[in-house]
């Protein structure tokens, strides 16, 4: 369920920053990013919130939340629009303090552009539809991807990247086409590149829209929509996140209790 912000609110929301929206017509069909991420997070403790630094919402303090998902958007990092510049300083924020995050697509390459990397436009132009995304190495004992299979289908829609990573983050995840796929930032920070909220419909619903300027650069978008498929584990990420922030916060309520018992 997702709740009005309060400060008082207990236990501490997740909030989902909501920078962008969807196409109309898969939105009369299928909601908007907010529901994909609140229905791929699934049942969870803590409750959903919703804030849409574009319209002027307040990016809460680090302290009175428990995490944030961070969405993906038709908008350009690089553009450095001020409601962007804005929420990646505040990201940089919820990164010091260990705060756990995930950045999808748009949130992805934000949390890397404002934590000293770049995000920019992909080299190769755009990446769309159904792909194999393969794990590196450092993903073996990772959090949130750990037991994945070592290649999982993923739905990607973006061209833009993050082009170079922060100092100290860890690539979790790439494929031919992208190289980061995923990345680790400190204990509890995460960006992918792909979309763990788009189900194989929403994905269609893409191909769909995109299918003229698709064609005009090349690419046959009845074929691309044909090869469009189930991507279960892609979509794991968002319920481990949910349990990532459930266990911080249990960490958190502990180091309290033990810090009040010896009246510190």
């Amino acid at each position: 369920m997702i709740a009005a912000m309060e400060e008082d609110a207990q236990p501490r929301p997740i909030v989902l920053v909501k920078v962008g929206e969807t196409f109309d017509a898969l939105r009369e069909r299928r909601g908007d990013f907010e529901h994909w991420m609140a229905d791929g997070l699934g049942p969870t403790r803590q409750p959903l919130v919703v804030l849409d630094p574009r319209r002027g919402d307040t990016l809460p303090d680090p302290g009175t939340i428990a995490g944030a998902v961070v969405s993906g958007s038709h908008a350009m990092v690089s553009h450095r629009e001020a409601w962007s510049e804005a929420t990646g300083a505040w990201l940089a924020r919820l990164v010091a303090e260990g705060t756990p995050v995930l950045g999808i697509c748009f949130g992805h390459q934000l949390l890397a552009d404002a934590l000293g990397g770049r995000a920019d436009d992909h080299p190769l132009g755009m990446e769309v539809g159904t792909v194999e995304v393969e794990l590196a190495p450092e993903a073996a004992d990772d959090p949130l991807l750990e037991g994945l299979p070592a290649r999982f289908a993923a739905n990607v829609v973006h061209s833009q990247s993050a082009v170079r990573l922060p100092p100290g983050a860890v690539r979790l995840a790439g494929n031919a086409f992208e190289p980061t796929q995923a990345f680790r930032l400190g204990a509890s920070a995460w960006g992918v590149q792909f979309h763990p909220e788009f189900d194989a419909e929403i994905m269609r619903g893409y191909v769909d829209q995109m299918a003229r300027p698709l064609a005009k650069k090349g690419t046959d978008p009845v074929a691309l929509r044909e090869r469009v498929s189930a991507t279960p584990s892609a979509a794991a990420v968002l319920p481990r996140f949910a349990r990532i922030v459930e266990a911080h916060e249990d960490a958190t309520a502990a180091a309290r209790a033990t810090r009040a018992g010896c009246g510190v």
